[in-house]
């Protein structure tokens, strides 16, 4: 562990995780809110007033907002002050994507332009290729877009088939091939193109200027959401790249690949929340005005269940989101002081929580699609129809879960971390897993002798990381060399990661705040917990039996059963009464107000 302050990636597992060392988004200093403040100024006065006009794809309209943004230092948030940027923190850049995610179109093209198409510059250009891109890209100058996906080459990127071959002047790269659904790559100026060169096995990475001879874009795609956000197929015919534009190393453009695609992730979960908050006000602000059988139908239970769970699932997010958001720039912070350069620094740290920033993306796309589902179930009939923004609101969700690699591809990744972590020399999980199963006879499940509310809580936390580490040991004795293949068993796995982590992130944040919310306010956000940890362990539950079912037979199959059975007892919670208190509150602030 790094510090006694800052959990290192996957070390929630083996440590107990304290509210006062975590962030939580009651805790945004002024600057921070004033950034907030900006971007949600800017969607109101230049989105959300054009939204009809952005998804018929009006020419030059998208184009134009990347600048407008540019112009207000938006673009260039995570981009250092002596290249034109904002310099802010990891958690302001996640703040800003978080509002700005409640933006549709427009806040795909602002992730597409602010991480996977600057960030492979900052973070691995050379600083003559840092002075001439990255001040164009923070102003709005110039539009970035990101250039991974080939027809034939979607989650397997290494096997793209886009080649570089070295001019016999030694001076130009030959590019040939084709990319598909790139986002902004429509009105783009700056592309970060992967190729092979000759015949190596490993991608290689360059930086393309839509000028270059050779480069030619398709016409605009046409989608089922995100309609107003640029995504085309460009091609490349004896592309003349220079060979200063080389970015990184030769074959070393798969781990760039990699590492932007662990920022994407955690940004996706951050633009989540935005989404997610519109998405509740819409569906609280028709609930409120629309009458049946003589009464709001915001008075009737069935609602109230899907406006609390909306607000559950949207605070779990949250909570989960801020907690790794502030792991991540305590990890760059030390780094810097341990002699790194600042892009070394975000790469480290980002990569160090892989395992978290997958957890992030699959939570917040997951939970954002409920959201905007049953905002769509709240308006009934109206929720089908055009003219509603929940419409919008759904079609355009349904691109998280393939974003950034499929939520299949991030719980396999959420699993593969989680074993390599195990398997590492000074690892704990195995001899956890070990130690677990050996006491599972005599393990005490029973809660109901402890008083104190959060220690309970913490209580259950224990026993599920205890389960996941069991489960992960027995799957992975059982299997051997097949694990992983195995993909039904991790997922499995990865589900109970994710209810952990989102679990233990919302306890965390509800004991902080004991010391911000006065009495009156507090209760509600037990409330919230209380649901959420009572309905988050009989999903743990569910995917640990299905998992169990798939490997174990006889005495072992009955004694991991049984102790799951105990390892996952919680005590009843009158989820009616707690859901209608947190309803009530939504619908009296008739919109989000619970951060």
């Amino acid at each position: 562990m790094k510090n006694n302050k800052v959990l290192g990636g996957g070390e929630f597992l083996l440590t107990k995780s304290k509210a006062l060392d975590v962030f939580i988004p009651e805790e945004f200093d002024e600057e921070q809110k004033m950034i907030a403040g900006m971007c949600q100024d800017f969607l109101e006065k230049e989105v959300f007033p054009n939204l009809n006009r952005i998804d018929s794809m009006e020419p030059g309209l998208m184009r134009s907002l990347v600048s407008k943004a540019g112009e207000l230092g938006l673009m260039g948030i995570s981009i250092p002050d002596e290249y034109g940027g904002f310099g802010q923190s990891f958690v302001t850049s996640m703040l800003a994507s978080d509002i700005l995610g409640a933006g549709y179109s427009f806040a795909v093209a602002y992730s597409a332009h602010t991480g996977i198409g600057s960030l492979p510059i900052l973070y691995y250009g050379t600083e003559e290729q840092k002075q001439k891109y990255l001040p164009k890209l923070a102003s709005g100058e110039f539009a970035g877009a990101y250039c991974l996906t080939e027809p034939n080459a979607g989650s397997d990127a290494n096997s793209g088939k886009t080649k570089a071959v070295l001019s016999e002047d030694g001076k130009h790269y030959i590019l040939n091939g084709q990319k598909m659904w790139i986002t902004n790559g429509g009105f783009a100026d700056v592309q970060t193109v992967f190729a092979k060169i000759d015949n190596d096995k490993i991608l290689s990475a360059f930086i393309v200027e839509r000028g270059f001879p050779g480069v030619t874009i398709n016409p605009e795609e046409k989608k089922m959401g995100i309609k107003g956000s640029s995504t085309v197929q460009i091609f490349y015919n004896d592309c003349m790249v220079p060979v200063e534009n080389l970015l990184g190393k030769r074959g070393e453009g798969f781990r760039i690949a990699l590492n932007i695609l662990h920022i994407g992730r955690i940004k996706l979960g951050a633009n989540s929340l935005g989404a997610g908050r519109r998405a509740i006000l819409h569906s609280v602000n028709y609930a409120n005005e629309r009458k049946q059988f003589g009464n709001f139908i915001s008075n009737f239970g069935a609602i109230k269940y899907k406006l609390s769970e909306q607000v559950i699932r949207q605070f779990v997010s949250e909570s989960s989101v801020y907690r790794t958001s502030k792991y991540v720039d305590e990890t760059i912070k030390m780094h810097i002081a341990e002699g790194m350069t600042k892009p070394q620094a975000y790469l480290e740290a980002l990569g160090e929580y892989a395992m978290e920033a997958a957890i992030l993306k699959v939570l917040g796309s997951e939970n954002l699609d409920y959201i905007v589902d049953e905002a769509v179930q709240i308006h009934g009939g109206m929720g089908f129809s055009a003219e509603m923004p929940v419409d919008k609101a759904y079609r355009d969700s349904r691109i998280n879960r393939i974003f950034e690699g499929t939520n299949e591809i991030n719980r396999l990744v959420a699993t593969d971390m989680f074993l390599k972590m195990a398997k590492k020399a000074n690892s704990e999980v195995f001899g956890v897993a070990k130690s677990v199963y050996e006491t599972l006879d005599s393990i005490n499940g029973d809660s109901t002798a402890i008083t104190d509310y959060f220690e309970k809580k913490y209580f259950y936390v224990q026993n599920l990381k205890n389960a996941v580490m069991l489960m992960l040991g027995k799957a992975y004795d059982a299997i051997g060399k097949q694990y992983s293949t195995e993909q039904e068993i991790l997922m499995n796995i990865s589900d109970m990661l994710i209810q952990l982590y989102s679990v233990e992130s919302t306890i965390l944040r509800v004991e902080k705040l004991q010391g911000i919310k006065s009495e009156l306010e507090y209760p509600i956000y037990k409330d919230i917990c209380d649901v959420y940890v009572y309905e988050a362990i009989s999903t743990f539950y569910k995917s640990a039996i299905d998992a169990l079912n798939s490997f174990a037979e006889g005495e072992e199959y009955t004694k991991i059963m049984n102790g799951l059975r105990k390892l996952t007892t919680v005590e009843c919670v009158n989820l009616k009464e707690a859901r209608r208190r947190i309803a009530n509150k939504l619908i009296e602030d008739n919109n989000y107000r619970f951060w």
